[in-house]
């Protein structure tokens, strides 16, 4: 038999928005210089590229509330039974390392297959190799996902200390939107960005402006996920990170005013509903929910399809979810040779 476990949520009260003052922003021409050619292609490829992704997102609602990508949790076996909860909810994969997939390329099912009904579905990547950023996202077009979104986020000495991406990315905005115009012309779904505001001592909100500046300005990137705190790389574990630099949902409201032609969801702290809309009140486009989601799954995404979409719940009942995902859990056992294990399908939280 398959068992599920039952958490409580904790609540806590999001800031309310700061008016912060922006500096003068430094226009495109700096990075074009004097070539109308290179301007005039690069306006190009922003329509066309925009174009497709519209017809993309126009398929779904739009992203008002999704599940955070996280390390060993938002795998295919808790997407599985996240999506039989709400159908609404945006879906994230865990981070890939391009270098996986360009190296896994004989057995890219393992890593990027999941159901049809896991839709709306993101997938993210990690990396800081142009040519590895572009040959994963071409090889994870033939899986149909929804969108392709940059880890810049991610504050784990793994990823941020010798592999040189995840949040480390944000000290090099050029490089990131380098590699979201390479992201970007490998597919036909929209790119986004998941970034932190800002990384150690680099925490100023004009920092966090630039970055987000040169980003939108060198690719079609128009969509970022905030975590409202900044990074410290050096002597705080990932854990640490998620509650040792302090909130500053100020910073993600003065993107809202200060970059009106971008969309911003924000992440970090928002732990119940009730959270979720007073944020959409204040004027975020979407929020993104983390381990509270993963924890409380039956109580957060339950409540997600009526409260914040206004449309109908599943139908099921818990028993009927748990029943469904032991179906799920019996057939997947074993695909690959040892795993997926037992204890891989019934960690997951209801």
């Amino acid at each position: 038999m398959v068992k599920f476990f039952g958490y409580s949520l904790i609540t806590f009260t999001p800031f309310p928005s700061v008016i912060l003052k922006i500096h003068r922003r430094f226009s495109f021409h700096i990075y074009c210089k004097n070539s109308h050619k290179f301007l005039a292609a690069f306006v190009k490829d922003h329509c066309q590229l925009h174009a497709k992704a519209e017809m993309v997102t126009d398929c779904y609602n739009p992203p008002l509330f999704s599940v955070a990508p996280m390390m060993d949790w938002t795998d295919n076996h808790y997407r599985t039974l996240a999506r039989l909860i709400s159908k609404h909810a945006w879906l994230y994969t865990e981070m890939l390392a391009a270098e996986t997939i360009v190296y896994q390329e004989r057995n890219l099912d393992r890593f990027l297959a999941y159901s049809p009904e896991q839709h709306p579905i993101v997938l993210q990547i990690g990396g800081n190799n142009l040519e590895n950023l572009a040959k994963a996202t071409k090889l994870a077009n033939a899986y149909g996902y929804d969108e392709i979104n940059l880890n810049c986020g991610c504050p784990s000495a793994k990823v941020a200390g010798h592999g040189c991406f995840g949040v480390r990315l944000m000290l090099d905005p050029k490089f990131v939107g380098e590699a979201m115009s390479v992201i970007a012309a490998n597919t036909n779904v929209p790119v986004s960005v998941k970034c932190r505001i800002g990384v150690d001592d680099h925490d100023s909100y004009n920092e966090l402006c630039d970055f987000i500046y040169k980003v939108s300005s060198l690719s079609p990137t128009r969509h970022f996920i905030i975590h409202s705190r900044k990074a410290l790389l050096n002597g705080i574990n990932p854990a640490e990170n998620r509650t040792i630099p302090p909130l500053k949902y100020e910073y993600f409201y003065a993107l809202l005013r200060d970059f009106p032609d971008l969309k911003f969801t924000i992440n970090g702290g928002i732990n119940c509903i009730d959270e979720v809309k007073a944020a959409l009140r204040e004027g975020a486009h979407g929020v993104m929910m983390g381990r509270t989601a993963y924890q409380d799954t039956w109580n957060i995404l339950g409540h997600v399809d009526t409260a914040i979409y206004g449309a109908p719940r599943s139908g099921l009942t818990r028993r009927q979810v748990l029943e469904q995902y032991q179906v799920y859990g019996d057939s997947v056992l074993g695909k690959y040779g040892p795993r997926p294990h037992v204890r891989d399908v019934v960690k997951v939280r209801t």
